[in-house]
């Protein structure tokens, strides 16, 4: 069950890390990193100390993210979908 869920864990880091290849936005980068920092951790026995030093670099991945989502666009309106004028 460890290897399916760490598989899983990889197969979100590689989905990830080519959507940034395509839209190079930098919030993806420590998702891909608690992806993988997680998917390494279940890879490893329970009892290993390794595993709890990468769950605990994976939570900072995802506290790194909280800074860069919580952003407020300053100067810019949100893009709004182009309605027909009548």
């Amino acid at each position: 069950m460890t290897a399916l869920v760490a598989g899983i864990f990889i197969a979100s880091a590689v989905v990830t890390v080519m959507r940034w290849l395509q839209v190079h936005d930098r919030r993806l980068l420590p998702l891909a990193g608690f992806f993988l920092m997680i998917a390494a951790a279940e890879s490893l026995e329970p009892w290993h100390y390794w595993r709890s030093a990468l769950q605990v670099l994976g939570a900072a991945c995802g506290l790194a993210l909280l800074p860069m989502l919580d952003r407020r666009q300053s100067g810019r309106e949100p893009e709004r979908a182009a309605s027909p004028r009548p």
